[in-house]
């Protein structure tokens, strides 16, 4: 099954798309990546979904990735007498360490991490940023606070601090459990919420110890001062906007997703662009027209995936979500603007053979207007450095691995294929040739340009650059 588009979709399983034919239809549709949100269902329920993903997969004979996702901390507040309260803006709000039920004039907060981390001057944003309070005065038990935009608040809505770093690590115990579980069945991708710093990654990378790439969303302010670090760090980015959007002002994050998106390009990591992409489709069979061109302009500033949330995990058209995101992605991609915008942005290179080959990969491709980029890949590294360089030609993706084969159907037009490896120089080119062919990439006597390394199935060892006729 050929994609027409480059641009990946990862669209989120939930009670509106678990069962085994939307999940088929899903993928039909256009999503090549399904991601399990671990704030929601138990482990039964992923292991269902989990087993119904691989079991079309052997159907299909096409690899698909999974994400899970890891919930990371939940910040709440506490519980109040009546359920409910109503804040006034302008009024004091105390919030503590007291566990007893609250009222008008207070309520406690578990959390004594909060108040060691805030001061004066500093916000609070309760029910996600609908209530904003500024702290008057703080300790280590407590947070005064003047109310600045108030409402009903009720209990246990999420607590949210955007002006602190917090020592919170960002793997909760039941993450600790949900990751093990994650790995057990196989997944290909780790999300990581809650990161503020670089040491929170390498705690999951430690962890996860190569078993699946490790994909960290940036949700937290305090993630964008370390985001160089972040994303070397990482094997892939998110740029969530839904947390990113409630600690920050709605005007800083079109531009803070674009800085995103330009430093894992210049990085050569995949870039997902996620939260609210086609929010109204939870409950409409059609977005509005901005939402649309948000998608659009996602995909034109050269994202490897959008990802639909809500959309397909609860919403009322799933299916018509993915294939109309789809159609959106599609019709940027055929846009003559398209291939500009992606060849403005200088494509960095580390000073080695394997990158070198992947950019006269593209080049050849280019010049010689070949069919398809084919590259023998073992860990999925050469496959990632063609997509980095963004060519006109699709990118064909072979390993004899199928967790990496899983694991490439996150990157930029990448069609990956779980086959042998290649025993000598004259096989290799046959098996790309054939594979060309056979998934309707190329026709006889077009041309195909093929990467791979020698002694065959070694990691990083790309350094033959090919030339071939189908």
């Amino acid at each position: 099954m050929r994609r027409e588009a480059s641009t990946r979709i990862v669209a989120t399983l939930g009670p509106a798309s678990s069962d085994e034919g939307t999940i088929a239809s899903l993928f039909a549709a256009g999503a090549d990546v399904f991601r399990l949100n671990f704030s929601h269902g138990d482990h039964a329920d992923h292991a269902r979904r989990i087993a119904t993903i691989r079991d079309l997969e052997r159907r299909l004979e096409r690899p698909i990735g999974i994400i899970a996702d890891l919930q990371g901390p939940k910040l709440r507040i506490g519980s109040f007498a009546d359920g409910k309260i109503m804040l006034t803006a302008g009024q004091l709000f105390r919030l503590d360490l007291d566990s007893a039920p609250g009222d008008a004039s207070r309520v406690g907060m578990p959390h004594p991490e909060i108040f060691a981390a805030v001061e004066p001057g500093q916000d609070l944003l309760l029910d996600d940023g609908k209530i904003r309070l500024t702290i008057e005065d703080s300790s280590h038990r407590h947070a005064l606070c003047r109310v600045i935009t108030g409402g009903a608040l009720s209990n246990r809505k999420g607590v949210n601090v955007p002006q602190a770093v917090l020592p919170v690590p960002a793997l909760t115990d039941k993450d600790r459990r949900d990751l093990a579980f994650a790995l057990d069945h196989g997944v290909d991708w780790i999300a990581l919420s809650f990161v503020q710093r670089p040491d929170d990654v390498t705690e999951a990378r430690k962890l996860v110890q190569g078993r699946a790439g490790v994909l960290v969303k940036v949700e937290k302010p305090q993630a964008i001062g370390c985001l160089e670090q972040l994303i070397e760090q990482a094997d892939a980015i998110m740029v969530a906007r839904g947390d990113l959007g409630v600690e920050l002002p709605p005007e800083d994050v079109p531009p803070l997703q674009r800085r995103i998106v330009r430093a894992c390009r210049r990085a050569g990591k995949p870039v997902v662009v996620a939260t609210q992409m086609l929010e109204s489709m939870i409950t409409a069979p059609t977005p509005t027209r901005a939402e649309a061109s948000d998608v659009a302009t996602a995909v034109y500033d050269g994202a490897d995936a959008v990802m639909l949330s809500a959309e397909t995990a609860s919403g009322q058209y799933p299916v018509e979500a993915v294939t109309i995101m789809d159609r959106i992605v599609q019709r940027v991609e055929q846009d003559s603007l398209y291939r500009t915008l992606l060849m403005a942005e200088a494509t960095r290179h580390e000073p080695s053979g394997a990158d070198a080959i992947a950019a006269a990969a593209s080049q050849v491709a280019n010049t010689a207007r070949a069919a398809a980029i084919v590259t023998y890949t073992t860990s999925g590294l050469t496959a990632q450095r063609v997509s980095h360089e963004r060519p006109a030609a699709p990118i064909i993706g072979l390993t004899a691995s199928e967790r990496t084969a899983r694991r490439l159907t996150l990157f930029w037009g990448v069609h990956a294929v779980h086959t042998a490896d290649a025993r000598d120089f004259d096989e290799m080119v046959t098996i790309a040739c054939d594979i060309a062919r056979t998934h309707g990439f190329a026709q006889p006597r077009d041309k195909v340009v093929i990467t791979a390394g020698v002694p065959f199935g070694t990691p990083g060892a790309t350094n033959i650059l090919r030339l071939a006729r189908v």
